[in-house]
């Protein structure tokens, strides 16, 4: 496990995964998940190269099959930790035979973390090493944060507050985890999301797309996490509903639509680094 502190904030990170795995304030309080195994065992898994469910579990590639997991496979992997100081770590994720049989690719993913005073931030870096090709890929955080909560406030009082508005209809999605054509009402009551376990008996609450860039979670009386997320266009909210956790997850991809059988070239959500180049997407979390 590698730490990294400031004055207000400590976070630790898990290189199995490039997983933050806790996230304290000054005082030691635990702004994250505590991780029940009775609903959800993660804490913030990286998703990469896929967010969500591909149709079959599996992704194509100039008309060949591969086989792909939900999420995809970095949160499974072992990152090598390219750089740990006080305040911040890097860890780095390359392409090999494993993956190569998954995502037929080169790529090099790098995670920076870094506090500085009351602020997490973290910057992804997509890599695309081949000259001769762009990368099709997508990625996704999904940090589970504690609901309630360490203020003293209860689960109920709890809301995710947007920064824009934002349309009515959300992404369904069907059984087998793919998005349906057919939308779903959001729950918004303006800019707000007051949270309750019933509004996840259908698993999770998608914006696709999503115009805010940043939402506040927590209840007015007590402190709140501002979750900037500048460069994903896609935002899901999810949790078990009993559960200990709310997870804000921003998105640069999503589930394939359902039936889909395209290429993973072309569909919904994927993004190409060009050749040579780097994608750069960045979320915050900041309490105050």
């Amino acid at each position: 496990m590698i730490t990294i502190r400031s004055a207000a904030l400590t976070a630790t990170i898990d290189p199995h995964g490039a997983e933050l795995t806790s996230l304290t304030d000054a005082t030691g309080r635990a702004l994250m998940t505590d991780a029940d195994p009775r609903w959800w065992g993660g804490h913030a898994p990286i998703l990469f190269p896929v967010v969500g469910k591909p149709s079959g579990e599996t992704i194509r590639v100039e008309g060949r099959d591969y086989p792909m997991k939900q999420h995809g496979f970095a949160r499974r992997r072992d990152f090598a930790v390219t750089q740990a100081s006080e305040d911040h770590a890097v860890f780095t994720l390359m392409d090999d035979a494993a993956t190569r049989a998954a995502y037929p690719f080169a790529f090099r993913l790098t995670l920076t973390f870094r506090v500085t005073d009351a602020t997490l931030s973290i910057v992804a870096e997509v890599h695309n090493p081949d000259v001769t090709r762009a990368l099709p890929a997508s990625f996704g955080f999904h940090p589970a944060f504690a609901w309630p909560l360490p203020y003293g406030e209860p689960r109920a009082a709890h809301r995710v507050t947007f920064a824009a508005d934002e349309s009515p209809d959300l992404r369904a999605l069907a059984g087998d985890g793919t998005i349906l054509d057919t939308p779903r009402a959001s729950p918004l009551d303006g800019r707000v999301l007051r949270l309750a376990d019933d509004l996840f008996a259908d698993d999770a609450l998608i914006w696709a797309p999503i115009r805010s860039q940043s939402v506040r979670y927590g209840a007015e009386a007590g402190p709140q996490l501002e979750i900037a997320f500048p460069d994903t266009p896609m935002l899901g909210i999810w949790t078990e509903p009993g559960a200990h956790f709310v997870c804000v997850e921003p998105w640069h991809g999503i589930a394939d639509p359902h039936g889909y059988t395209g290429e993973f070239r072309e569909k919904p959500g994927v993004f190409e680094v060009p050749p040579g180049g780097v994608k750069r997407i960045e979320m915050s979390v900041t309490l105050g």
